[in-house]
C-alpha cells in the first residue's frame, strides 16, 4: 500500500478510492476513481510513484497549517507530572512523482471527511483541521487507512491539577511514520499554567523498524517555520 511504485505496475486500492496509471504512447496517465475522478498526464518514462501518508491539511484545499485534536474525554493531569497518553489523527495520503533526484506531488486524497474550527476567539483565533479523539492508554487498533495514532506526552509543569480537553498543533513541524500495521506520530504538551500550554512534534518513530514518510511541505519546497505552538487560549 504504502510505499515505491514504478509507473508501468501502478495500481493501489484505498477503501472505496482506486488509483492507477494507465500507458498512453511515451506518456502516462494517472488516474483516481471513487469519491470523486481525478486524471493527470505524465510525460516521461523514467519516473518512479511513491505513496505515503502526510500531514492532514491539505484538503479540500490549503486552509491552514493547525490541527486541533478535541478530546472525547477530558485527560485530568497532576501537577508536576508527566504521562504519556495515545490519541488518533486523519491520515491523508500523497501520491508523489519522483525522478533525478526531484520529487513533487502528484495528488492528495483521504478516505475522511475534513472538518475546520476556530481556536481561540473569532477577531486573534486560528482556524485548524478539526478532529475528535477518544484517549487511550495504548496504543490503539484503528484503520491505518484513516487513522493515524499519535503518542502525546503530557507534562504539567505547573502546581495545579489541569483538566485538558483539546491539543492544537503546528502541523509543519510533524513526523510521520508508517509500516504494514499503523501510521504514527509523537508529539509533546507541556502546561504552563491554568491557561497556556506549548505543543511540539518528536522526530522519533513509535515503534522500531517504521519508515519516515515524505514530508508534503519538503516536496512543495516550504521552508519549515517553527515547530513549537503556544496553547493561548486554554487545553
Amino acid at each position: 500500500m504504502y510505499g515505491y511504485y514504478e509507473l508501468s505496475e501502478f495500481s493501489i486500492k484505498f477503501g472505496e478510492i482506486k488509483v492507477r496509471i494507465e500507458e498512453e504512447g511515451n506518456a502516462y496517465r494517472y488516474v483516481r476513481e471513487g469519491r470523486e475522478r481525478k486524471e493527470k498526464v505524465i510525460l516521461g518514462r523514467s519516473g518512479r510513484l511513491i505513496v505515503n501518508p502526510v500531514e492532514p491539511v491539505n484538503l479540500p484545499k490549503e486552509l491552514t497549517n493547525f490541527l486541533q485534536i478535541k478530546f472525547k474525554e477530558t485527560v485530568i493531569s497532576e501537577p508536576k507530572s508527566s504521562m504519556d497518553v495515545y490519541l488518533t489523527f486523519p491520515i491523508e495520503v500523497g501520491v508523489f512523482l519522483a525522478a533525478k533526484k526531484n520529487v513533487d506531488i502528484l495528488d492528495v486524497f483521504s478516505l475522511n471527511n475534513p472538518k475546520f474550527s476556530l481556536y481561540g476567539n473569532p477577531r486573534d483565533g486560528i482556524i485548524c483541521r478539526y478532529w475528535e479523539s477518544r484517549v487511550f492508554n495504548q496504543i490503539p487498533d484503528v484503520d491505518h487507512q484513516r487513522e493515524g495514532v499519535l503518542r502525546l506526552k503530557v507534562t504539567n509543569e505547573s502546581n495545579e491539577w489541569a483538566e485538558i480537553s483539546t491539543a492544537v498543533f503546528d502541523i509543519f513541524g510533524m513526523k510521520i511514520y508508517f509500516d504494514e500495521k499503523m501510521v504514527a506520530s509523537k508529539a509533546s504538551m507541556n502546561i504552563e499554567n491554568p491557561r497556556v500550554a506549548g505543543t511540539n512534534f518528536i522526530a522519533r518513530p513509535l515503534a522500531e523498524g517504521m519508515k519516515k514518510a515524505l514530508e508534503l511541505y519538503t516536496a512543495r519546497k516550504i521552508p519549515m517555520v517553527g515547530k513549537k505552538f503556544v496553547m493561548e487560549w486554554g487545553y
